[in-house]
């Protein structure tokens, strides 16, 4: 069967969906352009029209993930309810527990920068405005009475700092961190930055 004639901004998106795909199955320093390329059924060269290196997909491919992941904290964030409330569910759809992005393919990401330039500002930019995204509406809470704390940027640091640390353990580590204790862990350092008892985060709040 043919294949359907893609614009550059699809194939383009094709490609770096696929490229997510096994970087997840192979990890980042194991991953071919062929292994992409085959993924789809077309051939390096393609991929190299795209991306003229395997460093450029993988830092391109990561970017596209990040972009995906924000948009939906940001829909999490924007949400015409309590600034209580979207904390609450964008900390729980972060969390290792929850539905965010796949932690394993961010591990990788976070340990190949270390010496990839291109990766390395991909993974900052993304941790950057996810603290500052947080932090905003923890401001926002503030301001409208809910809860208080002195800090929204050093709160927004240290629950970020929570949660990565447990991703690591849950998933580099299976058995070391029980789920449920973990959701308790991210629940009580969410209320502790609010000033508020950890009962208050399952209440219902206009």
């Amino acid at each position: 069967m043919a294949r359907v004639r893609l614009s550059v901004a699809e194939r383009r998106e094709e490609l770096l969906r696929a490229a997510i795909e096994q970087i997840g199955a192979r990890g980042v320093a194991a991953v071919r352009i062929a292994d992409v390329a085959s993924a789809l059924g077309v051939s390096n060269a393609l991929v190299l029209y795209h991306f003229s290196t395997k460093e450029k997909l993988v830092a391109d491919a990561f970017a596209y993930a990040a972009a995906d992941d924000l948009a939906h904290l940001r829909r999490l964030l924007g949400r015409r309810t309590s600034a209580l409330r979207r904390l609450r569910a964008a900390v729980r759809w972060y969390a290792p527990t929850g539905q965010a992005k796949g932690w394993r393919l961010w591990i990788e990401g976070w340990a190949v920068s270390l010496r990839e330039p291109a990766l390395r500002e991909v993974t900052r930019d993304l941790d950057r405005q996810w603290k500052a995204a947080i932090a905003e509406v923890i401001a926002e809470g503030v301001a409208a009475g809910e809860f208080t704390c002195a800090d929204p940027a050093g709160s927004a640091l240290r629950l970020t700092a929570l949660l990565d640390g447990l991703a690591v353990q849950l998933t580099s580590y299976p058995g070391a961190v029980p789920r449920s204790r973990a959701q308790e862990w991210a629940d009580e350092a969410l209320a502790r930055e609010l000033g508020l008892e950890r009962e208050a985060l399952t209440r219902r709040v206009r």
